[in-house]
C-alpha cells in the first residue's frame, strides 16, 4: 500500500476513485465517458446542482451567499477579488503569513491599494501574527487560513467590522467554523474536495456590484452567478470529483465529525515530532497546521537517509518545498489515521536504526 502524504494534488477516497474511474469509462450507463458528456445536458446540471448543493449544506450557508464552481485556480481569484471589490483609490487590508499571501498582495496592487497589516515574513512565515489593526476604510481584510509550505495555520479567525476575504485552497472543510463570517472565500478543489481543475467560490452577493470600474464579463462574478457555474463550459470531469468527494464527506459525518479525526491525526504526528530524538517542528507550536506537519531533522546530514527510508516504505510525497526543505505530511481530510499510525511507526524504526 502507498501512503500518499503530496500537499497537492493530493489524496482522495478510494471510493471516489472507483466512483470516478468507472465514469470514465461509461457514466451512468449511458455509454459515453463523463470526460465527454455533454455540460449543458440535464445530467449534468444535476450534478452541477448537487456540488453547489452538498457545499451549501456542508458550510451550512445562509441564502446571502452563492457557490461557484469556477475555472483558474486559486492564483486566478488573487486577481479576481480584488477586481470585483476595489476602485483604484480603495484600500484593502492583506495579511503576510507566507508564499500564497504574498502572491495574493502583488496581484491586488494591480487594482487598489493592499495595505498589509501583519506579517510573519522576517521570521520566515513560523507563527501567525496575533496583533495588528485593520484600517477602517479598509474594503476588505484578507487572510490565508492555512498555510501549505510553513505549516501555519490561522487557528482563530479575526474579528473585523470589515468585509473577510480568505483563501481556504488548504483547508477548507476540514474544520468547523463559522463559514457566514466570510464575505468571500475561495480554494483549489485540490486538496480537500476533489481533483485540481476548479476552484470554489463562496461569495455573499451582497458585496458585489459596488465599482466604478468595468469589469471583464468572465471576471464578474454576478455573471457566474446569473449563470450557475455555467457562463462557459466548466471543468465537467473536475466538477463531478468534486461532486463525489463531497458525497463522501458528508457520508462521514460533515465537518465536524471529519474535524476531530483531523486533529486526531495531527496530534499523532506532532507528538512523535515532539518526542522523537532525530526530528523537530519548524513554527511556533500554538500556530502549527493540521493540515500539512513541517518539520526537519536535527541533522540535516540524516534528511536524505529518512527520506529514502520513508520511500522504500511506501510513504510517498513527505519532502518538504523547496523553499523550506525538510519534510512535510499533508494531513488533508481523505487521509486515513492509519497512514499517519504507519508513518509514526517509520520514524520510530528509523530513530532506532539510527540513534542521535
Amino acid at each position: 500500500m502507498v501512503h500518499n502524504f503530496n500537499a497537492g494534488p493530493s489524496i482522495l477516497p478510494k471510493e471516489v476513485f472507483e466512483e470516478a474511474a468507472a465514469a470514465v469509462l461509461n457514466f451512468n450507463n449511458t455509454g459515453l465517458s463523463i470526460l465527454e458528456y455533454g455540460h449543458r445536458t440535464a445530467a449534468f446540471e444535476a450534478i452541477m446542482q448537487e456540488a453547489r448543493q452538498l457545499m451549501r449544506e456542508l458550510m451550512a450557508l445562509d441564502e446571502q451567499h452563492e457557490v461557484l464552481f469556477l475555472h483558474g485556480g486559486a492564483s486566478t481569484q488573487f486577481m479576481q477579488v480584488p477586481m470585483n471589490l476595489l476602485d483604484l483609490k480603495d484600500t484593502a487590508a492583506y495579511t503576510d503569513t507566507g508564499v500564497w499571501a504574498a502572491k495574493a498582495i502583488k496581484e491586488a496592487k494591480l487594482f487598489g491599494k493592499p495595505e498589509v497589516v501583519c506579517s510573519s515574513k522576517d521570521k520566515n512565515y513560523t507563527f501567525i501574527p496575533k496583533d495588528f489593526a485593520v484600517p477602517n476604510d479598509a474594503k476588505y481584510l484578507h487572510i490565508t487560513t492555512n498555510n501549505t509550505i510553513y505549516g501555519t495555520q490561522w487557528k482563530k479567525i479575526p474579528v473585523t467590522s470589515n468585509s473577510l476575504v480568505a483563501d481556504m485552497s488548504s483547508d477548507i472543510l476540514s474544520r468547523s467554523m463559522n463559514f457566514n463570517v466570510f464575505d468571500l472565500i475561495y480554494a483549489g478543489a485540490q486538496k480537500n474536495i476533489g481533483a485540481a481543475g476548479v476552484t470554489i467560490v463562496v461569495v455573499n452577493k451582497n458585496i458585489l456590484g459596488k465599482l466604478k470600474r468595468n469589469i471583464p464579463t468572465m471576471m464578474d462574478y454576478r455573471n457566474h452567478i446569473a449563470e450557475g457555474s455555467m457562463l462557459n463550459t466548466p471543468p465537467v470531469f473536475a466538477v463531478y470529483t468534486c461532486m463525489l468527494t463531497l458525497r463522501w464527506l458528508k457520508k462521514q459525518g460533515g465537518v465536524n465529525a471529519i474535524e476531530k479525526i483531523n486533529n486526531q491525526k495531527a496530534a499523532l504526528l506532532y507528538n512523535e515530532i515532539d518526542r522523537n530524538t532525530l526530528f523537530k517542528g519548524t513554527v511556533a507550536v500554538e500556530d502549527r497546521s493540521n493540515m500539512n506537519v513541517c518539520f526537519v531533522m536535527n541533522d540535516a546530514n540524516k534528511e536524505k537517509a529518512f527520506l529514502d527510508y520513508a520511500t522504500q516504505h511506501q510513504i510517498i510525497g513527505i519532502k518538504g518545498h523547496r523553499s523550506v526543505g525538510g519534510f512535510r505530511a499533508s494531513l488533508y481530510n481523505a487521509m486515513p489515521l492509519s497512514s499517519v499510525e504507519y508513518l509514526v511507526s517509520i520514524m520510530q524504526q528509523f530513530e532506532q536504526n539510527n540513534p542521535s
